[in-house]
Formats: C-alpha cells, sequence, structure tokens
C-alpha cells in the first residue's frame, strides 16, 4: 500500500464516495472524473519513506522540488544570525510532506495568515500564509518557512516549541504544493544551485562546519 499523508484523507473520501453515488444514478462518465480526482489526490498526498545515511554535518532538503533561488536572506534573519537562504518550488507533482533539515530542538514555532500570491514571487516569504520554525541542532541553528501559494490552501506544521526532532523526520505538509524557504548560518556551505531537483530528507543542500558557532 502507497504510504498516505493522513490529512488527505477528506481529499480523497469525498471524490471517491461522489464517485459511487453519481455512477448509482447512472452517470458513469461523471463518476470517473471523481475517481480521477480520488486518485489524483492519493498521489498528491503520498508518504514514501525516506533514509538518509548523510553525515551529522549535513543539512538535509525539507521538501521535494525545485531550488528557486539560493542567496541572501532577509534582513529579519540575517539579525538573527541565519544570512542564508535557500528557497525550493514544490509544484503539485511533489511530494507535499515536509522533513526536519536537521536533528536538534525547536525554539520557536509560529503560524502567520497571509495572502495568497504566486509562491514563486519574492514578496510571498513575507505576505503568503506561512508557518516559520527555528531548530538549533549540535552543530548550528537554521530555520525554514512553509509558504502558501495560489493553488496552495492551508500549511500544516506539527511542531512545537521545545520538542526534539531528528533530521529527516516528517514536520508537516503544505497542501497541494507551494514553496518552502530554508535559512542557514553564515558558516554554512550550500550544496546546491538554482534548477536543482531535491528530494526531502534526502538530498544535500549544505554543510554545517563542526566548528562552526551553535
Amino acid at each position: 500500500m502507497l504510504p498516505f499523508a493522513p490529512e488527505g484523507y477528506p481529499f480523497v473520501l469525498v471524490p471517491a464516495l461522489a464517485g459511487i453515488v453519481v455512477w448509482a444514478f447512472g452517470a458513469p462518465a461523471v463518476a470517473a472524473v471523481c475517481w480521477v480526482a480520488m486518485l489524483a489526490c492519493v498521489a498528491f498526498f503520498r508518504d514514501p519513506a525516506r533514509v538518509s545515511a548523510a553525515p551529522p554535518e549535513v543539512v538535509l532538503a525539507p521538501a521535494d522540488g525545485k531550488v528557486l533561488s539560493v542567496g541572501s536572506a532577509p534582513a529579519a534573519m540575517t539579525g538573527i544570525g541565519l544570512p542564508q537562504q535557500i528557497s525550493i518550488f514544490m509544484s503539485p507533482a511533489n511530494v507535499h510532506v515536509n522533513r526536519a533539515p536537521i536533528s536538534g530542538t525547536v525554539r520557536e514555532a509560529r503560524y502567520t495568515a497571509g495572502a495568497k500570491l504566486p509562491a514563486f514571487r519574492d514578496k510571498a516569504s513575507e505576505l503568503n500564509e506561512h508557518s516559520f520554525v527555528l531548530l538549533e541542532g549540535a552543530l548550528g541553528t537554521v530555520a525554514y518557512k512553509q509558504i502558501a501559494g495560489s493553488l496552495a490552501r492551508r500549511v500544516v506544521c506539527d511542531l512545537s516549541p521545545g520538542q526534539t526532532v531528528s533530521r529527516g523526520e516528517r514536520v508537516g505538509l503544505i497542501k497541494f504544493g507551494s514553496r518552502v524557504d530554508l535559512f542557514l548560518p553564515g558558516h554554512a556551505a550550500v550544496d546546491v544551485s538554482p534548477g536543482q531537483r531535491t528530494r526531502a530528507g534526502i538530498t544535500a543542500v549544505a554543510r554545517l562546519s563542526p566548528g562552526g558557532p551553535a
């Protein structure tokens, strides 16, 4: 059986049941459309197992998708010692589940309601609905944002302050894709470039120096 994120059950059950009802009323074509929608939702909310044997200094991708940009972080992130940013764009075809980029303790986790701008726009990180998580690990602190877009209707964050997580652990999802921004300390060496594909919990996107600040 295909591993499946529980948040997707309503999106699968509704078209499945609708298809059964309209089939019973003699509308097989409409039923077929409902069942195709059901299968699409099953694909959208798949949750494959991910295991990485990367060394502890490696920062793993928090999301499946394509690297949208690599560069300087906004002033608010620079002010807390995270001057580097990697943005990953998630299409509806990607796995929606997000994973912890490092092992550590959640120092901050907050949700902000907002707009539904296209996720590729620069302002989406600030203005769109998003969740923000700050993780403190043995080799440094990183943060990430789950950002909703024009199609994505909700971000789901499973973490709370004080919680400990393991690198690659499931930490939430964005319903129907969108974007995740990863913020890194200055001593981190970035290993990806724009256009590169990533897999959450598998792709090495950066390395934290063992001698870097915590």
